[in-house]
This record gives C-alpha cells, sequence and structure tokens, in this order.
C-alpha cells in the first residue's frame, strides 16, 4: 500500500509539494476549496493560479538571488519551474508566463497521477491527523482555517494588513553619517543604527512623503483593516507635520556625534533584521508607498543615499505565522510534528519563495533522513530565515536576497572590496556548488 500524505491548498506551494511527492510513490490526498468556495482573489479552479502579477522575476542566476532560486528548483526537478518555462511569454530578463496555461498545466500534471486524489471542500486544521500532512494555503488563508490556525500557534492575529518596512543592505548605509546608539544609551550601544535629519531635510521629507505615489488596493483588501500600532509612515505624516517627531522618527534620547553631540532635529532609526547583521530594518517606516517612490525618497535620507534596498515595504493582506516561533528546522509545526506549514503561510514572501518552501516541505516528508540545503543556498537561505535566523518579535514576510545568505569573502587580492555584480557572482558560485553538492549527498534526483 502506498503511504498517504495530505496536502491542503492546491497554490504554487501545495502543487509543487504535490509533485515532489507523487513522483516518488506517495499517494496524495489534496484537499483544495475551490471552486467550491473561493477567495476574494482567485477566478479559477485550476492549480498554482497567479492572483496578482504573471512574473516570477528575475531569470538572472548569475548576480539576482531570485534567478538563483529559479535555477536551485530546476536542479531539484521543480514542477513549477518546468511549467514556467514551458509557458513564458517575452519579459526581457524576467521569467513571466501565460498564467493560464501555466496553471492548466500544473493542474494537468498533478491530475495524471493515478496515485492522486483531489477532494475540493473547505478543510479545517487537521488536530488528529495520523498521516504527514502539509497545509499550504497560502496568504488568503480562508478566515475558518486561519482562527483555526491561530488558536494552535497561540497567535494573537494571523489576518490583517501587513505593513511593512523596507530594509536595506548594511555594506549600503553611508557610515560616515550614521551611529549606534541606543536612545538614552540602554542596550549595549549597538542596537539601532542612527540616521539624522536637520530641520531643513525633515521638511523637505515630509513634503515628498505627502505627494509620493501611493499603492492602490484591490476590492477584496478594502476593508482589512491596519493595527494602530502599525500604521504606514505616510498616514502618519497626513496627521500633521509635527507627528513623525514624536513617533519613528522622534530624536529624544540621542546625541549626534557629528554635531559635537547635540540632538539632532529628526532621526531614522535602523535595526538589525537578521543575527548576521547584514540586512537593517527602518524600524517604524512600515508604507503605502510605490518601490520607485520609496527608493527616491528613502535615499533622501542623509546617511541612505546610496542605500540598496534587500526589500521594499509594502501593504497587502497576509497570513503568515511566526515561523521562527513555531516552526522547526524542516517547517513541521513544533506542537503537531505530523504537520508541516508551506508557502506563504510560513513568512516567505514571492511566487517562486513560495514555491521553494512548497518543494522542501514535500522533500522533508518524502525523505525522512533529508538534511537541510546549506546556507549558503538560496534553498537554505530561504528556510534558515523562516525557521532560525529571523529576529522572532520582528518578523516579517521576506523575498529571497543576498542579505540573508552568509556574507561572502569579498575581498580581492589588493585588499579592496568587490563591489556590484562581481560580488553577487561570488554569492551565486558558491550556492551553485554548495547545492549541487547537497543533492548528490542526498540523493535529491535518484527515484
Amino acid at each position: 500500500m502506498l503511504q498517504k500524505v495530505q496536502i491542503i491548498g492546491a497554490g504554487l506551494a501545495g502543487s509543487e509539494a504535490a509533485y515532489q511527492l507523487l513522483k516518488r510513490g506517495f499517494y496524495v490526498k489534496m484537499v483544495e476549496m475551490r471552486p467550491k468556495k473561493s477567495s476574494p482573489a482567485h477566478t479559477t479552479d485550476l492549480f498554482g493560479e497567479l492572483v496578482c502579477s504573471n512574473s516570477l522575476r528575475s531569470d538572472d542566476a548569475e548576480t539576482n538571488a531570485v534567478g538563483l532560486m529559479h535555477r536551485e528548483m530546476r536542479l531539484c526537478d521543480s514542477l513549477i519551474m518546468k511549467c514556467a518555462d514551458q509557458n513564458a511569454v517575452p519579459a526581457g530578463g524576467a521569467l513571466a508566463v501565460n498564467r493560464q496555461e501555466f496553471s492548466r498545466q500544473i493542474t494537468d500534471t498533478l491530475k495524471s497521477f493515478p496515485n492522486f486524489e483531489l477532494v475540493v471542500q473547505e478543510a479545517d486544521f487537521p488536530k488528529e491527523t495520523t498521516i504527514p500532512t502539509i497545509i499550504a494555503t497560502g496568504p488568503l488563508t480562508s478566515d475558518k482555517m486561519a482562527a483555526q490556525l491561530q488558536e494552535v500557534t497561540h497567535t494573537d492575529s494571523l489576518h490583517f494588513f501587513d505593513a511593512i518596512a523596507p530594509i536595506v543592505y548594511t555594506d549600503s548605509i553611508d557610515m560616515g553619517k550614521a551611529w549606534y546608539q541606543s536612545r538614552y544609551d540602554k542596550g549595549d550601544g549597538t542596537d539601532y543604527l542612527n540616521c539624522p535629519l536637520s530641520k531643513q531635510e525633515y521638511n523637505d521629507f515630509i513634503d515628498a512623503l505627502l505627494s509620493g505615489e501611493k499603492v492602490h488596493f484591490h476590492d477584496w483588501e478594502k476593508n482589512t483593516p491596519y493595527f494602530e500600532g502599525c500604521l504606514p509612515i505616510e498616514v502618519m505624516a497626513e496627521r500633521g507635520r509635527q507627528t513623525l517627531l514624536f513617533g519613528p522618527m522622534k530624536p529624544v534620547g540621542l546625541s549626534n556625534p557629528f554635531e559635537d553631540g547635540r540632538r539632532p532635529f529628526a532621526v531614522v532609526q535602523l535595526r538589525k533584521e537578521n543575527k548576521q547583521g547584514t540586512l537593517m530594518n527602518l524600524v517604524g517606516f512600515q508604507t503605502k508607498l510605490t518601490y520607485g517612490a520609496q527608493k527616491e525618497i528613502f535615499r533622501m535620507i542623509p546617511a541612505l543615499r546610496t542605500a540598496e534596498f534587500a526589500r521594499f515595504g509594502g501593504i497587502h493582506r497576509n497570513t503568515f505565522v511566526c515561523g521562527p516561533k513555531v516552526l522547526g528546522s524542516k517547517l513541521e509545526l513544533k506542537d503537531y510534528p505530523l504537520i508541516r506549514l508551506a508557502g506563504q503561510l510560513t513568512g516567505c514572501e514571492g511566487y517562486i519563495e513560495s514555491a521553494s518552501v512548497g518543494l522542501m516541505a514535500g522533500l522533508f516528508t518524502a525523505l525522512p533522513n533529508l538534511t537541510i540545503p546549506p546556507a549558503e543556498t538560496a534553498l537554505g537561505a530561504m528556510l534558515r530565515h523562516i525557521t532560525v535566523e529571523a529576529e522572532a518579535d520582528i518578523f516579517q514576510p521576506m523575498n529571497i536576497n543576498f542579505g540573508l545568505f552568509p556574507p561572502v569573502q569579498d575581498i580581492n587580492e589588493k585588499g579592496k572590496k568587490i563591489k556590484g555584480p562581481d560580488r553577487k557572482r561570488l554569492y551565486t558560485e558558491r550556492a551553485d556548488s554548495a547545492l549541487k553538492q547537497w543533492i548528490i549527498d542526498n540523493k535529491i534526483n535518484e527515484l
């Protein structure tokens, strides 16, 4: 008798997990509520439906972390990448797809397996399950499942507008215009990096915030409330020009060493986003500005004039758990070891990241002795971020980026720092070697 696995959710992550199990001879019961019950954003009953853009972003595997993840998934025989490649449409250096044919091929491929069963119904959290289960219900998880996940993970809320602050690479900050200091010198003094603004710089910044282009919500997002304690920075600015001076840009308890220790007029504080300290979060700067506006406006902060962004801020309806608190290293729920989570429910962000976590959930379920992908790989870096590396208290969804990887040795033989594409290539070359060895060691492609 074939070993049975249950997968809840037929999005990118659930479909990828199902494929990895089906081709290894497992019997997969897929539970999907569509078309009996749809989400506010879906329009079809196809698996892997893309509800927003049709782009899986950059396909450059040499100097881009997303493209590297594409390559790693191809090396692991990913269904999502296979269908994307076969249904690609012209998009420059990006990988974009004919969304209808892409989803149809995913659906037809899974349904072609004799060991695949589809059950169309809204699922409950399977507390009493006796078979391995993967929950991959995505950012638009039904209210019922979200409430049940909230209960079993002891979480205050899982379903809300994420007001996410931008993240910059630490080594792109002008340290000649910023200094480390905790407010009132509490802590060890390295908790916060402070970026000061003069009165004129502050007022120019407020003007830009108020006039900057904002993202418009989808109709199905409009009734989801903000958290009052996590308002977009431009919404705070709309309440009065001085509001931010008493909020995230308040200067009290700080002294600017570049101005003889005087208190700055305003300050933007950055905080470590990961334990390696390679990424810094703009504290309190959650925003609904467009990406282009964010790059232009946040670079008005003197210390961030040359900042490179690992993640832009954003606002969208989302459902996710705090992975570092509730997930084990192989995506299993700590209190329910037979149940794994996958996709954006885990706190990854983006189509390809969601599919990659589905791939790993499927592999971990199929291959109990499988080791965790190396930290130097895109798969390993993403996995570690959502399970053990991120700071749990400020955990937010994240796209794959090189700031999640262990730092590379980026000093050349002349003692100079390697920058730009050459530096990024150091990451991808290291990752390529590490992933190929992991595939060999774990016999990933031996069926």
